[in-house]
């Protein structure tokens, strides 16, 4: 979650969130970007507060009163769909699938306690073990749940006219969409698009599934208990909690329902620059796209709601299985063969500590984790002549494909990748604005280009005085961001320090409105080092002129 959602955050977010003019409507206005971790900017108030209960319930941990196991992994959603702030993004947690080899297709070993091993249970009686017979064991990371609603609101007959599953246009790659059933609707066909192999096509599924399977909460939808190594007769030791554990609250709702709101209505991760990087045409022009396919369309369905109706948006992957050769688990689930794994979608990828679905990509800088999960396509699958171009290609074209990779998650105006929005990045913002070169989506000024008409602009300013992380201070009450006017006439902020002159109490140190005793003391107890706060005219030293300028100002300032 972003560094603006704490407590304090949610409620200048339910603000904006809920038809503030701040950042208006999405649609064809401009617009600030949801960040990786926030709702859908035009939620209704009704909307966002089933979301905001649903974040709460994602991160609150079941007890074992409420349902916990016995067997479980976790015992919330959040320790294993969160990335750093980012709660619901893709985690590191290792998630172990266990089997049988029969003359090389998986046997999931279910009498056992396949294909999930649950590495906890509420007590030691109820402990699972891999067993002898699993010749096959292989960890998947946990996927990320951003922009669920997006994702689920594509129509099956949309993945469908994407399948190519005996390769008839010659380029190698031969997805096929995973024909499945949701469990709240048994016996009707969907295309699948949620879990590692597509084995699960609606959220509401995939919550009742990583309910019972990650935390042993049973519901409606899998009301039956996973037993300790299938020994159904532990279940009376272990299991005192009558099923389904998942019960409704005052609003007849369960809690796989308020969860599945919560995913439904994550904004996708944003994407800065929006368009036109080079690197984005190598992306294309090597083969990634006919996997990663840059842009979707939702259905044009009444059922939906308006905001994720109709609605372009770009996952970078087409959720279809494709066969990854030796890149590919081993494992069989659901429609999916043992070397076809879905394709995950890139957006948010600059912030993924762990790639590829076993986290093997997971050292080094953000280069060396791409670079390995490139390469790591090579071997004998769908991916590989895409492999070999992206190694034919010179050094810069590389940097160009790394580059754009890297703005797939970026904050808009966040120019040093920490993913906020601070006087840092306001300064790298300063420089850009004075320049009068032409921005181009490669430049780095191109990250507060964001009309992307080439400069970086008043109207761009407007922009970054939302995107900041703390409200832009007025000190003077003139209406107008105190750093917009110093954008506008730098002559106002001489020691650039971000704050006009004129608003600046020289002497009051700590703070107070006025320069006074506790001042004094400041520089008598600091005299002769190099006290930052107390050296005031910026020689290195407190020292007698340091003195002269508190004496100087004595008394209440006039300032802000």
């Amino acid at each position: 979650m972003s560094p603006r959602f704490g407590t304090a955050g949610i409620l200048v977010l339910a603000a904006v969130t809920c038809g503030s003019p701040l950042l208006g409507s999405a649609g064809d206005e401009l617009v600030l970007q949801e960040r990786s971790g926030e709702p859908f900017q035009e939620l209704s108030s009704a909307q966002f507060d089933a979301w905001l209960q649903g974040r709460i319930d994602y991160g609150t941990p079941v007890t074992i009163a409420q349902g916990l196991g016995p067997l479980f992994n976790k015992s919330n959603c959040q320790s294993c769909h969160g990335t750093g702030t980012i709660v619901g993004g893709p985690g590191t947690i290792e998630v172990t699938f266990f089997g049988g080899d029969d003359k090389g297709s998986f046997v999931d070993l279910t009498h056992l306690g396949g294909p999930v091993h649950q590495l906890s249970a509420i007590n030691s009686e109820c402990h699972e073990d891999i067993p002898a017979e699993a010749s096959i064991v292989v960890n998947h990371i946990t996927n990320g749940a951003l922009a669920y609603g997006l994702v689920e609101a594509i129509a099956d007959s949309t993945l469908l006219a994407m399948e190519d599953p005996f390769d008839n246009n010659g380029d190698g790659v031969s997805g096929r969409a995973s024909v499945t059933e949701a469990l709240e609707a048994p016996g009707v066909t969907r295309v699948g698009r949620f879990g590692w192999k597509a084995q699960l096509p609606t959220v509401l599924s995939f919550s009742a599934d990583a309910s019972l399977g990650e935390m042993g909460l049973t519901n409606r939808l899998l009301p039956d208990e996973l037993a300790p190594n299938g020994d159904e007769a532990l279940l009376d030791t272990c299991d005192t909690v009558a099923d389904p554990e998942d019960q409704p609250d005052e609003n007849g709702l369960e809690f796989i329902d308020r969860v599945t709101t919560y995913q439904r209505y994550l904004a996708p991760p944003p994407q800065t620059p929006k368009s036109g990087m080079t690197g984005e045409m190598i992306f294309n022009n090597v083969g990634c796209a006919a996997c990663h396919s840059p842009t979707l369309t939702t259905a044009d369905d009444p059922a939906l709601e308006s905001f994720l109706r109709n609605r372009d948006f770009k996952p970078y992957g087409d959720f279809l299985l494709h066969c990854m050769g030796t890149l590919g688990d081993g494992v069989r689930l659901g429609d999916a063969f043992e070397c076809e794994m879905k394709t995950p979608p890139l957006w948010g990828l600059r912030w993924r500590q762990a790639m590829l679905h076993d986290g093997r990509a997971g050292s080094g800088d953000f280069e060396a984790r791409v670079t390995t999960a490139i390469t790591e396509h090579g071997l004998f699958g769908e991916a590989s002549d895409s492999m070999a171009l992206f190694a034919a290609l010179s050094q810069s074209e590389k940097d160009s494909l790394i580059q754009f990779l890297d703005s797939l998650g970026r904050i808009e105006f966040d120019y040093d990748g920490d993913e906020d929005v601070d006087m840092d990045d306001f300064e790298a913002f300063r420089q850009c604005f004075e320049e009068d070169n032409v921005i181009t989506p490669d430049d780095a000024c191109a990250i507060g280009d964001i009309d992307q008409d080439g400069d970086a602009d008043l109207d761009d300013a407007a922009f970054l005085m939302e995107a900041l992380d703390v409200t832009p201070d007025d000190c003077n009450d003139n209406g107008t961001a105190d750093l917009l006017e110093i954008l506008e006439d730098s002559s106002l902020d001489g020691d650039d320090d971000g704050v006009l002159d004129a608003c600046v109490c020289l002497g009051d140190i700590n703070g107070d409105g006025s320069v006074s005793g506790p001042d004094l003391a400041v520089i008598l107890s600091a005299w002769g080092t190099a006290n930052d706060s107390a050296d005031l005219d910026g020689d290195g030293m407190v020292t007698g002129a340091d003195l002269s300028l508190v004496l100087a100002n004595w008394g209440s300032c006039s300032g802000g």
